[in-house]
């Protein structure tokens, strides 16, 4: 319905408030009409009496009399000078004086409420008026008169001003009503009309909103509409890359496994060997085959859904980190030191699997940032232990990382630092750790380096 519309109920608004503001002008205009009214008639009835003063002996004709009366509305005129009153004209009176009125000590209260009183009261009645002479000519002027004029006056005036009224709400409302649909109501359906159709096809760049509106607050709000729109379009892209790279990266894993395995199954065989050297190497291949076989078997449930359960259990965290670090000695360059400064008796309960991918992703991610500076420089991991949480620290003397980076940090495929990287580690890592129920922050990052901190809950 249009009453239910903007539009509508502003034109309502509008209308009921003009009527209002006309109610409360048209309550002191008609107490100030009948005012004038009666003023008029005491005004009337001095000029008669006036003509009688003129008059030799102040005596008239009493056609002459009558005529007086009758030219001024009224029935008797008393005028009251030095001190002393007396009937000027008069002429007999068919009934009781029903009320008595005093202009010269009314206020605006009392008139109005007389107006309405007499406006309404529809039998004709004789009341008295007293005034004040102009011009000096008296004390007092007193002038009984029928109500009818008086009452068929106000009538006619509250009839008019009603009318007016009316005309002017509708005016005004049609006016007031054009001019905010132009200025406001338009501008606010285009707005809805761009959400609409942005929400039919979010694909399609034509369905963001450009920036029209003059009006300030509109402006912004197609600012901001447009800003989120545009953001939304973006991720809707990225995410279909990232869906598309999924599907690719799910096919590469699952043609790697079957070549993992493959390897695996070889690298049993070199468990026998006699070479003490391969001996002693072929136990860390096969941890790393396995590792490899586990991530690429969890990057196709990845495909599925989200990163797996973590499967809890007590970890040392030395172990591990050692693992790391042998791992990563392996494309070591001779300017990176790796230091481990966690003590053998550190345990926590951890997916040992995914505490290995996380502590990996930050210590090459180090790794290669000082590899990159061409300079010596240290990573260092070290651990602290309370009853609330297990905090492990990744710290180097890289050159930190790029304001641009650190804006997307943990975001996949945004948070690239390293030239050539991809943004995956970071983002990879921060996963792992909600996994766990915790949390992986920049402690701070800077020419001295970078320091990552990882906070592990303890199990209750």
């Amino acid at each position: 319905m249009f009453f239910n519309t903007l539009s509508g109920r502003f034109l309502v608004l509008t209308v009921i408030f003009v009527m209002v503001a006309e109610v409360l002008i048209f309550v002191p205009s008609i107490a100030n009409f009948r005012r004038d009214y009666l003023q008029e008639k005491l005004e009337l009835a001095q000029l008669a009496s006036l003509a009688l003063l003129a008059a030799p002996d102040d005596m008239i004709a009493p056609e002459l009399a009558d005529e007086l009366l009758e030219n001024a509305g009224v029935l008797n005129i008393v005028l009251r000078r030095d001190a002393v009153r007396e009937l000027v004209l008069a002429k007999p009176i068919p009934g009781m004086i029903a009320e008595t009125f005093d202009l010269r000590n009314s206020n605006i209260f009392m008139l109005a409420i007389d107006a309405f009183t007499c406006a309404f009261h529809g039998e004709d009645e004789y009341i008295r008026v007293i005034g004040q002479p102009v011009k000096d000519a008296g004390l007092e002027i007193e002038i009984v008169m029928s109500s009818s004029p008086l009452h068929a006056a106000l009538q006619d005036y509250a009839t008019n001003i009603f009318f007016l009224s009316i005309l002017i709400s509708a005016v005004t409302s049609s006016l007031l009503y054009f001019a905010m649909r132009s200025l406001l109501v338009r501008p606010i359906s285009n707005v809805v009309g761009a959400m609409l159709r942005y929400q039919e096809n979010p694909e399609d760049v034509r369905n963001i909103i450009s920036v029209t509106a003059k009006i300030k607050e509109l402006q912004a709000a197609e600012t901001a509409l447009h800003d989120l729109q545009t953001r939304l379009n973006a991720s809707l892209r990225q995410k279909e890359r990232l869906a598309a790279l999924g599907g690719a990266v799910a096919k590469v894993s699952h043609d790697l496994r079957n070549i993992l395995t493959t390897a695996q199954i070889l690298g049993d065989r070199l468990e026998n060997s006699k070479d003490p050297t391969v001996a002693r190497t072929a136990p860390k291949l096969l941890g790393s085959l396995d590792r490899a076989i586990n991530l690429c078997e969890q990057t196709l449930t990845f495909g599925k859904a989200e990163e797996p359960e973590p499967n809890l259990r007590k970890v040392k965290l030395s172990g591990v980190i050692n693992d790391v670090l042998e791992s990563e000695r392996l494309n070591l360059s001779d300017s990176v030191t790796l230091e481990n400064l966690v003590d053998d008796g550190v345990e926590f309960e951890a997916d040992p699997e995914q505490l290995f991918r996380i502590l990996t992703n930050l210590i090459r991610n180090a790794r290669q940032a000082i590899e990159q500076t061409d300079t010596p420089g240290k990573v260092t991991i070290s651990a602290a232990q309370s009853s609330e949480e297990t905090i492990i620290t990744v710290t180097d003397t890289g050159p930190g990382l790029p304001a641009k980076a650190q804006e997307h940090l943990f975001l996949p495929f945004q948070g690239g630092a390293r030239r050539g990287g991809i943004g995956l580690g970071l983002a990879i890592a921060a996963e792992l750790v909600r996994g766990h129920g915790g949390v992986l922050e920049l402690a701070r990052t800077g020419a001295e380096g970078t320091v990552f901190r990882l906070r592990f809950p303890v199990k209750k």
